[in-house]
C-alpha cells in the first residue's frame, strides 16, 4: 500500500532486494572471471584505472579498509604484476601506486565476460518490450543511486 506520497514501501524493499541480488551476481561473475582476485583487489585495480596513480593511504580511505589490509593487498597485486609502487618524484618519502598494462588487461577481460553474460541474458530471457522497459529504467536507477 502506498503512503501519502504515493510511494509504496513494499516496492522500495523489492527494489533493494532486486538490485542487491543483481549486484551480488555481477560481482560474482566479475570476481570469478580471472586469476582468483578478491573483490578488494579488483576494487583497487578499478579505482587505479579510473582515477590514476595514487597513494596507499588514499586507496585505504577510498576502499574503507585499514592501512595494513591495503599494504598486504598491494603486495599481492604487485607480485602478480597488476600494480607497481614507485617513489613519488615530488616527495621521495611518499609511495605512488599505478595500475600496469597487465592490470588493465585483467579488468578489461573481466568486464568483457560480465558484459557478454548480461547481453546473453537480456537476449534470451527478455522480449523486445521488456528490453525497452529495462533500457528506459536505467536512468531512473542511476537517479536513485545518486541520492542514496
Amino acid at each position: 500500500m502506498a503512503d501519502s506520497s504515493g510511494v509504496d514501501p513494499v516496492a522500495a524493499r523489492q527494489l533493494r532486494l532486486a538490485v542487491g541480488r543483481l549486484a551480488r551476481r555481477i560481482r560474482r561473475l566479475f570476481v570469478d572471471g580471472g586469476e582468483g582476485l578478491a573483490f578488494l583487489e579488483l576494487g583497487i585495480l578499478d579505482r587505479l584505472d579510473r582515477s590514476g596513480p595514487t597513494s596507499p593511504g588514499a586507496l585505504s580511505e577510498g576502499e574503507g579498509v585499514t592501512g595494513p589490509a591495503i599494504a598486504e593487498t598491494l603486495r599481492h597485486l604487485e607480485r602478480l604484476g597488476l600494480v607497481e609502487r614507485t617513489k613519488d618524484p615530488s616527495d621521495g618519502r611518499r609511495v605512488v601506486v599505478t595500475i600496469t598494462d597487465d592490470g588493465r588487461r585483467s579488468l578489461g577481460d573481466r568486464d568483457a565476460v560480465v558484459l557478454e553474460r548480461i547481453h546473453e541474458v537480456l537476449q534470451s530471457q527478455l522480449n523486445d518490450t521488456e528490453r525497452a522497459h529495462l533500457v528506459t529504467t536505467i536512468h531512473l536507477l542511476e537517479k536513485v543511486a545518486a541520492e542514496l
